[in-house]
């Protein structure tokens, strides 16, 4: 699956880069085409984040990566028990 995911990350940036420079260097009176390859290019980038994120939660999971910075938040029960209490 985290190889699946690799070929989809690579190939939806791909399709970012390839299809944003098609919407910026369209003819501006070309509206239809323009509008075509930024709805392409957004798809792309959104894919791709997506797909980004999964890889780096499995390299988390998997000790490949080090775990993120997390906060401790386990104080805010206990200070919200004691307050309702």
């Amino acid at each position: 699956m985290p190889k699946l995911l690799a070929i989809l990350n690579v190939i939806a940036w791909s399709g970012f880069w390839a299809f944003g420079y098609l919407a910026i260097s369209a003819n501006p009176a070309d509206t239809g085409q323009m509008t075509i390859a930024a709805i392409l290019a957004a798809t792309g980038g959104a894919l791709g984040l997506w797909c980004y994120f999964k890889l780096v939660r499995h390299s988390e999971a998997t000790g490949y990566a080090k775990k993120g910075l997390r906060a401790d938040r386990s104080h805010l029960e206990r200070e919200y028990n004691e307050e309702n209490s």
